[in-house]
């Protein structure tokens, strides 16, 4: 845990925070703080912060908060998701948000069962969780908004468009024959993308063919067929670099 983050409710009038759940367990017994001592914090969707322990009242520690003025960047990547296995989905909660997604779309595609989305995995009590765990590792505030779409048609016609109106669009499939750097334009103006992900058995001709006919630029990983996972972080990574490199 790199950052305790902070929900604003937390937070009383005098700016002040007092925890008593993993995150106090975590400075009490893996920071061994005492009083006085100062601590990065982040408020939920806002600012970076310094904290300083007041008090530590047996497993309860009360921390005066002081905040920077502006929230750090939000993140510029978005995600389009054919929704993979629970337990699959589960790994990848606190990793998206390590890296840092700023939307997070789960997607019925013709490959994915449709019981998946019964799962508690893509129930907000379960995955807000796990995306804040992934937040605190990697010292980001900004929590990923999450939409849950199990129709595919609906989505793309009356959706995607206005989500993504100025981002630019990234299709991975095996069926794609070029490579990341064939689609991604480095001097275009916006300063968002959206990367959209398939099952593992890749996207139909007709899930692809409405993608792209809105706009998706279509490239591969190469001859290797990945699991989601894999191919989400390692895909996520590269858009990243491309991103930031601009």
């Amino acid at each position: 845990m790199n950052l305790i983050l902070i929900h604003p409710s937390e937070i009383d009038a005098a700016n002040r925070v007092v925890l008593a759940d993993g995150r106090a367990r975590h400075i009490i017994h893996v920071l061994k703080a005492t009083p006085g001592k100062k601590l990065r914090i982040g408020r939920l969707n806002g600012p970076l912060g310094e904290g300083r322990i007041e008090r530590v009242e047996g497993s309860a520690v009360v921390l005066e908060c002081t905040f920077e003025t502006a929230p750090p960047e939000r993140p510029q990547i978005d995600l389009v998701l054919a929704l993979p296995r629970p337990k699959v989905m589960k790994r990848l909660w606190a990793q998206l948000a390590e890296l840092g997604i700023g939307r997070i779309v789960l997607l019925r595609a013709e490959k994915v069962e449709r019981c998946y989305f019964d799962s508690h995995v893509v129930e907000p009590g379960f995955f807000n969780e796990l995306l804040f765990e992934g937040l605190q590792q990697a010292r980001c505030t900004h929590l990923p908004e999450v939409l849950v779409r199990p129709l595919f048609k609906p989505f793309v016609e009356d959706e995607l468009d206005g989500l993504f109106a100025s981002h630019q669009k990234l299709l991975a499939d095996p069926a794609g024959a070029g490579r990341l750097d064939d689609v991604f334009q480095p001097g275009r103006k916006t300063d968002r993308a959206v990367l959209a992900i398939g099952p593992e058995g890749g996207w139909t001709t007709y899930e692809l063919d409405m993608l792209r006919t809105r706009g998706f630029g279509l490239f591969g990983m190469g001859e290797r067929i990945l699991r989601t996972d894999t191919a989400t972080i390692g895909l996520l990574s590269m858009l990243a670099d491309r991103m930031h490199a601009r």
